[in-house]
């Protein structure tokens, strides 16, 4: 038996055990998240028999949804066309929600005449688990982390025919703001997609912390890591030194913001110097420096000054605007918008003229 085989066996075998036969464990025959949203899904009366409807919610409260996600939307549009691009031949297409799962943006090749595709990628569409039950996005965003969901781990019948990878999306405070999803209708799986919607969803988090006012941009790495890639910590910090937004990996490697970035956490709490000296670093050439964390550990940090006046940001460092053009393939308009400053700047810094 192959090994395609033998997946869609162990599915289905999950499946008799926990939906047919009500068992409480699946024994590792798929995912644990997966069994987590199939029992979150029976416990709010949900069936797999039943038909699945995809509502949109209505145009008044897409509108306000749409509006109130409008930095996630900025943040995510050149690599959202990124990726569109990535996934073209694949048969598989993007999807960014909200918090709740409803629908924000699509890219890449979406069959209009397939409404297993069209339905769900209509904006405003509503992907939550208590609508559509098992999916990567429901399951993304209850488990916040990523996950790869294949065929019959989907809770309804219905949606059998979907594979798809998701990841949730965090803002610069740490609240999850969203999520982002890979789906294929009828496609073999691609689990190195997983990894590309990881990738993918770090690079919207960090254009978000890029687009937060601050006055200081922290680039912190392991020592021998190199600075000014997707693998990167950020720490916004205020005038004051206060952190104003950092995106996950930062999180994950600097002690006091495990829990997200509260009110009131300074820089000073987090390594051992005083913040003056993070911010004096970012006047030199050579704007790196070590710092001590109080854990006893060291990263390496890359200070830049900030100074904002009605665009999210008016002055790039240079690896900023380098990793810009990396994700945007070399395309200046959406590098530009990614930085959120216009195709002339971007022109001026990178020492070309406009065509």
């Amino acid at each position: 038996m192959d090994l395609a085989l033998r997946r869609n066996s162990a599915i289905a075998q999950a499946r008799r055990v926990v939906l047919q036969e009500g068992g409480a464990g699946a024994n590792g025959l798929t995912a644990p998240w997966v069994e987590r949203s199939w029992q979150r899904c029976l416990q709010l009366g949900l069936q797999p028999q039943q038909p699945v409807q995809f509502d949109v919610i209505s145009a008044a409260q897409s509108q306000r949804t749409l509006d109130a996600n409008q930095r996630l939307l900025q943040s995510a549009q050149g690599i959202m066309q990124g990726l569109g691009k990535a996934i073209a031949n694949t048969g598989y297409f993007a999807i960014l929600t909200n918090a709740e799962g409803i629908v924000l943006d699509t890219s890449g090749p979406i069959d209009p005449h397939d409404p297993r595709a069209s339905l769900i990628t209509r904006i405003g569409t509503d992907l939550s688990e208590r609508r559509i039950g098992t999916t990567a996005i429901s399951t993304a965003l209850a488990e916040q982390q990523a996950v790869w969901l294949h065929r019959g781990e989907h809770f309804f019948l219905d949606n059998t025919h979907y594979t798809c990878a998701g990841a949730p999306l965090f803002d610069p405070q740490g609240r999850c703001t969203g999520m982002l999803d890979l789906t294929g209708v009828d496609v073999p799986e691609r689990t190195e997609l997983k990894h590309l919607v990881v990738q993918s969803a770090a690079q919207i988090e960090n254009a978000l912390v890029l687009a937060t006012r601050h006055a200081l941009l922290l680039r912190l790495n392991w020592p021998g890591h190199g600075l000014g890639s997707t693998a990167d910590a950020l720490l916004a910090l205020d005038d004051d030194g206060f952190v104003s937004g950092a995106n996950t990996v930062a999180r994950q490697i600097v002690p006091g913001l495990a829990s997200g970035v509260m009110p009131g956490v300074h820089a000073n709490e987090l390594f051992g110097l005083p913040f003056q000296a993070l911010f004096d670093a970012a006047g030199r050439a050579d704007a790196t420096l070590d710092v001590a964390l109080h854990n006893g550990l060291r990263l390496r940090a890359l200070a830049t000054r900030t100074h904002l006046a009605g665009v999210p940001m008016r002055q790039m460092q240079a690896s900023m605007i380098r990793q810009a053009m990396e994700q945007a393939a070399g395309n200046v308009t959406d590098a530009a918008k990614a930085l959120g400053i216009s195709r002339a700047t971007l022109y001026r810094k990178l020492g070309r003229k406009e065509a």
